[in-house]
């Protein structure tokens, strides 16, 4: 990386000959922008240049952005605001040994409440911690930690393996009964 940035500056001239004695002048590096690309990239955060991506022009430590096929395709006005107008999402995870359930706030990707079978206060007054009642248990303790963090609504998407029956309709329903206003999206 250096050899690459002292080979630029020779090649442009900032040491030049001139009446046969050699000038040196002071060459202070900056970012410059053009259409939105660094041409002098900025030293990676471990102090390892020799890391680069593919096409050589970015540190390691960047991540690549997915490019869209269709850079000029519309976006509705719902896809720019679904975020903001239901900012929290529940997540439920469900296993053969426990129960957990989520709520996130999507902006900031932010847990505001949770709860779980796993924990020390549900363990000891379970019988099981994984079967409806304990699904129902978790939903009524989310609920009363949702509306301690002044959170009323959220938004819940089944994942693709999930059906939205058994357990996991008992820990939104049991979220709906205890004054957690859930939006559900089925597909």
């Amino acid at each position: 990386m250096l050899r690459h940035a002292v080979g630029k500056v020779w090649n442009k001239g900032v040491l030049t000959h001139g009446r046969d004695r050699l000038r040196t002048f002071l060459l202070v590096p900056n970012a410059c922008f053009h259409n939105g690309k660094v041409h002098y990239s900025p030293r990676s955060f471990f102090g390892i240049e020799d890391f680069v991506d593919d096409d050589n022009s970015r540190p390691y430590t960047y991540q690549k952005g997915k490019k869209s096929k269709n850079p000029t395709k519309h976006i509705s006005f719902k896809q720019r605001t679904v975020a903001f107008m239901e900012p929290f999402t529940l997540d439920v995870f469900i296993s053969k040994r426990f129960v957990s359930a989520s709520l996130t706030h999507r902006v900031t990707c932010k847990q505001v409440a949770v709860a779980g079978t796993n924990s020390k206060d549900v363990k000891a007054a379970l019988k099981s911690r994984s079967d409806i009642p304990a699904c129902i248990a978790v939903g009524r303790i989310l609920s009363e930690r949702a509306r301690e963090a002044d959170v009323y609504t959220a938004s819940y998407t089944p994942r693709d393996r999930d059906k939205f029956e058994g357990k996991i309709r008992a820990v939104v329903q049991s979220l709906i009964d205890n004054g957690i206003d859930v939006k559900i999206y089925l597909e």
